[in-house]
């Protein structure tokens, strides 16, 4: 369970996006996803994209292990590193694109699960900054993994 739980549920409902996703997004999310060479080969997919949100998951694979046989810290860094930022341009212009500005990750337990589900949601969108926060969890949606909090930059051809 995400640490106060009622404050975030309010702050989102709050902050939330009203309309769905457009087609137009959703498309150049799935189609920019299939061009991440990182994530084909993590094997990761979409699981779902709203406004303001974006999932993706993960299945545990051997060469994602680090010594001990738990996924890499490195594999769910960029797991939640690019639900972030599918998340934030899911919020932005059709034109725009974006890329990591900065994040920070806790790792808060061993991530010994079949798989991993990375979830991104913004907290604050402005025009060419949005902050976002990701959380990734072990294939039951029990167990908190790893938390990240992140901003993202667009980008618009051109400018």
């Amino acid at each position: 369970m995400i640490p106060d739980q009622a404050a975030r549920s309010a702050y989102l409902s709050a902050h939330q996006f009203q309309s769905p996703v457009n087609a137009l997004i959703e498309n150049k999310i799935r189609e920019s996803f299939a061009r991440q060479g990182l994530m084909q080969t993590l094997g990761a997919s979409i699981r779902s994209v709203e406004p303001g949100r974006a999932v993706i998951e993960c299945p545990f694979q051997l060469g994602l292990s680090q010594q001990n046989g738990y996924f890499h810290a490195g594999a769910i860094t960029s797991l939640l590193d690019s639900a972030c930022g599918y998340a934030s341009l899911s919020v932005m212009e059709e034109d725009a694109d974006v890329l990591s500005a900065e994040f920070k990750i806790n790792l808060l337990k061993p991530a010994d699960t079949q798989l991993i589900i990375a979830e991104g949601k913004v907290i604050q969108a402005g025009r060419t900054l949005v902050v976002c926060e990701g959380w990734a969890w072990d294939g039951a949606a029990k167990k908190l993994l790893a938390k990240m909090q992140a901003t993202m930059v667009a980008i618009r051809p051109g400018k």
